[in-house]
């Protein structure tokens, strides 16, 4: 076969996969139109009504809606809730990871389960399981009445759902990752004479930082617009137990629609800064993946790192 030959054939073979495997144009032209279709009809119009709505009376009354007092107290609690439950939310993530990824005990299997829990439980659910054990008539109701310690109703019943509801998020970011990696890094730096924290902040915490603040981010997301769970412990009391998404509601039920598509329009717009953030880590993440597969030069063995610490 001469030279001209191999060189049609090495061209003509690729097309003919691609024939053969692929979608015909007008199949793989309407698959698109549909996708698009789709996605703007649940994703790009709502988007566009939400701010339509929320300056259809213009800018001075979309201010007035966001600085109304309820408005702020809404976005302040909704912001302390998710400071409160975003960091132990990680803590908890981090160590679940930890200790499934890195060790074999009895009920590993069962700690798995229970991490993903919130995801199988509806969140009006466990927001009455809340009320069934914190409420004055629950399990725990009259010992902390007489104490005078409010949990249901109040801003611990906030948290305490939000976290319940937000708990897998970073867990289930991290154990798929660290169970890729495997634990040797971590038994070298141990051998080397590297301690447990050491080892976490020197070998283990630079390796699942990306998937850390991805699951963090998304964890983040959930915890403030978080409405079933939040709105059955929350007892709706203005002012000083409503979130964001619960003044929402109220709005919207009370007819003010211009005031309610404002206060939701800051809701979508912190949707989009963390899609955006989203996005970013993914992007990190790939570069990153992608800069471990090809090494410019030699780096220093995580575990070398750690040894050197103690030093």
């Amino acid at each position: 076969m001469t030279t001209t030959a191999l060189a049609r054939s090495s061209t003509v073979a690729p097309r003919l996969v691609t024939r053969a495997t692929g979608e015909p144009r007008l199949v793989r032209w309407t698959l698109i139109a549909v996708a698009l279709a789709f996605l703007a009809v649940t994703l790009v119009v709502p988007l566009v009504l939400v701010f339509t709505e929320a300056l259809g009376k213009g800018l001075p009354a979309y201010w007035e809606a966001i600085k109304e007092p309820d408005a702020l107290s809404a976005a302040r609690l909704t912001l302390l809730v998710a400071l409160i439950a975003v960091p132990l939310n990680v803590i908890f993530g981090v160590a679940a990871a930890w200790c499934i990824t890195k060790f074999d005990f009895p009920g590993k299997n069962v700690l798995i389960t229970l991490i993903d829990l919130p995801f199988a439980v509806s969140p009006v659910i466990s927001g009455m399981i809340f009320i069934l054990l914190f409420g004055a008539h629950g399990w725990f109701g009259p010992w902390l009445s007489e104490h005078d310690i409010k949990i249901a109703f109040a801003i611990p019943g906030i948290v305490l759902a939000t976290m319940f509801v937000t708990a897998p998020f970073v867990a289930r970011e991290l154990i798929p990752l660290m169970q890729e990696q495997g634990t040797e890094e971590e038994e070298a730096a141990i051998v080397l004479g590297a301690s447990g924290w050491q080892t976490f902040f020197r070998v283990t915490l630079p390796n699942i930082k990306w998937a850390l603040l991805y699951g963090l981010i998304l964890c983040n997301a959930r915890a403030m617009g978080e409405f079933g769970a939040v709105s059955v412990v929350s007892g709706h009391i203005r002012g000083e137990t409503n979130t964001l998404p619960l003044h929402v509601e109220i709005l919207y039920n009370e007819y003010a629609f211009a005031a309610s598509f404002a206060v939701a329009s800051v809701l979508t717009l912190l949707a989009l800064v963390t899609l955006s953030l989203k996005t970013a880590v993914e992007w990190q993440q790939r570069r990153s993946t992608a800069d471990k597969a090809v090494p410019d030069s030699t780096p220093e063995h995580p575990a070398l790192s750690a040894a050197k610490g103690i030093a």
